[in-house]
């Protein structure tokens, strides 16, 4: 982690202290692991029905830093799973929408938008990577062309990649580390991602239930917390496949492939 040199020097203040207490009582999370957190810059791609849970637990978690990327604006047809958004918000933008309730649910954070799209040629400044690259990339995004893009920026730029997907009732969960040499989101779905008709369904034309992106938001989050507040990937080399149809959870081992166009060529 960027920051990790910094936290003896860093506080928990009275007020930081009051609003984590109930995280810094558990087995294994600390004064330290709250430290880490706080001390944490992630940026995530997608303000919509996966951003807007993993956002909102984050925040209300500690971390220290968030910024929001989508270009889009809310629609009547968003609210039923984006809980960040009112019907008062209807064609706003979703990113600066989403960072001032957000700055509400937790003053002691700083929470940053950008109304942009993110493309190979913006994704150097929109990542912040001439002050020093984020902690965590999150993928929230609903469609594979722009996750590929996420992954290969992931990999040219060493960022852990944080990337979940929600469909109808099934959802997707895997944290690469391209730092590791462990494989990449191109090593699990590269057949897919140049599959022109599995990239057109997303949750606009295939439909999602409400509770399909609050599940796997939050089980975003909850690998985010670990890994930044912990240091620890509980998805090491694990693609976790959430199925609200049977009520069912399980786990895919995956590995690198020596010959993916994407992260092979980067190995150290």
């Amino acid at each position: 982690m960027n920051t990790a040199d910094s936290l003896d020097a860093a506080q928990l203040s009275n007020a930081e202290l009051m609003s984590y207490a109930r995280q810094i009582l558990l087995d294994g999370w600390d004064i330290d692991a709250q430290l880490r957190l706080k001390a944490s810059r992630v940026v995530m791609i997608g303000a919509g029905g996966l951003g807007c849970p993993a956002s909102e637990t984050l925040v209300r978690a500690g971390v220290g830093q968030i910024h929001l990327i989508d270009d889009d604006v809310i629609e009547v047809s968003n609210l039923q799973r984006q809980t960040l958004f009112l019907p008062e918000d209807v064609g706003k933008h979703k990113a600066i929408t989403a960072v001032q309730i957000l700055e509400k649910i937790n003053p002691l954070i700083s929470a940053r938008a950008t109304v942009a799209r993110f493309s190979e040629d913006t994704a150097y400044e929109l990542l912040g990577m001439a002050s020093s690259k984020p902690d965590l990339l999150l993928d929230c995004t609903d469609n594979f062309a722009t996750r590929d893009i996420i992954n290969r920026m992931s990999v040219r730029y060493q960022i852990p990649l944080l990337s979940a997907s929600a469909i109808a009732m099934q959802g997707q969960l895997a944290l690469y580390e391209p730092q590791l040499n462990t494989g990449c989101y191109h090593c699990v779905f590269g057949s897919i991602v140049a599959d022109t008709e599995a990239d057109e369904r997303n949750c606009a034309n295939s439909g999602v239930l409400a509770s399909t992106t609050a599940i796997m938001g939050n089980l975003q989050a909850n690998a985010a917390l670990q890994y930044l507040g912990l240091t620890k990937n509980p998805l090491t080399n694990k693609l976790l496949i959430w199925d609200g149809n049977q009520m069912q959870q399980r786990l895919m081992g995956f590995r690198q492939d020596p010959e993916c166009p994407v992260c092979a060529s980067h190995q150290s």
